[in-house]
């Protein structure tokens, strides 16, 4: 059976259009076994499931059960459309370089062969093409997206201009995901769930605190805070806080408290005084009424 690959993206078709069953990309792995003889170049082969095994450079952390389901039940009526692209580890011992979601299925429907596209692929090509297929199918979270495009610049030696060209994206898209592994752990679990949009992440990006990240976080959650709301505050968080100074008034003596007091005795009212550090300063009769106030004029003039 023979059938014509299925277009990828830019990315992953520039690593596989074109080439032939045999194609052997720069190896750094001495393990890597050539292409069965017997297979037809350019075409589909069948092999058997149980030869198959997951991709250990697998980008992708979760795969949402129902989407799952629904897959098993369109290969159980129409077979595998789409053919998984794998590398020959050994004798007839294939791993999946790209289509996992497939395979998983393909075992749920209870297929006992899967057709296949072999490649030659060490260690890092594999990386690559199973990071860059993933990713151009815009169904990995913002997560798994930043843990790929992190794990394609450890472990393959490549800059985030480098990351962009491969997955066809902008060096800044590319610094925007990879931002989000400086969130606290728990604001990256909402971001992988889902519970708060790439809006929301990149707005909490803007607080300083980490504190504060969780803290606007979970009243994003609570409130329901739009983007444009989480951006006023990370504004707000930033700007300077206004600088009240307190003029510490100086102590008054002893001798002035005296005063004071010999006055409210001799007013019978409360009587403030006020100094300042230049030695000025004020005396204030308190009155509560105008015939209180008359009282404290005859005091006075006695």
């Amino acid at each position: 059976m023979s059938s014509k690959k299925p277009a990828l993206g830019r990315g992953l078709s520039a690593l596989l259009d074109g080439t032939s069953s045999n194609e052997t990309y720069p190896s750094k792995s001495s393990n890597i076994e050539s292409v069965p003889s017997n297979f037809e170049e350019g075409s589909t082969n069948m092999i058997s499931i149980k030869n198959v095994e997951a991709n250990p450079f697998q980008p992708r952390t979760h795969f949402e059960k129902e989407a799952l389901e629904e897959l098993t039940n369109s290969i159980k009526e129409h077979g595998v459309i789409q053919p998984i692209t794998v590398r020959k580890i050994g004798q007839n011992r294939y791993q999946i370089i790209s289509g996992e979601r497939r395979f998983r299925a393909s075992q749920n429907a209870g297929l006992t062969e899967i057709p296949v596209f072999v490649r030659v692929a060490d260690d890092q090509t594999m990386l690559e093409m199973a990071i860059i297929e993933n990713v151009q199918r815009k169904d990995l979270n913002a997560i798994e997206i930043a843990l790929s495009y992190q794990r394609l610049i450890d472990e393959c030696n490549i800059t985030q201009e480098q990351v962009g060209d491969r997955v066809s994206k902008s060096r800044a898209s590319v610094t925007n995901y990879l931002r989000l592994l400086n969130l606290p752990d728990e604001i990256q679990a909402g971001i992988r769930d889902e519970k708060i949009s790439m809006g929301h992440a990149r707005a909490l990006l803007g607080f300083e605190n980490e504190n504060d990240k969780i803290k606007v976080y979970r009243n994003i959650l609570d409130s329901n805070l739009s983007v444009r709301k989480v951006e006023e505050l990370a504004k707000q968080s930033k700007e300077p806080k206004p600088n009240t100074p307190t003029t510490k008034k100086p102590s008054i003596p002893l001798s002035i408290l005296k005063v004071k007091d010999n006055l409210a005795f001799h007013l019978n009212t409360k009587i403030n005084i006020d100094k300042d550090i230049s030695g000025k300063g004020k005396i204030v009769i308190n009155f509560e009424d105008e015939a209180h106030l008359q009282r404290i004029i005859d005091a006075l003039d006695n």
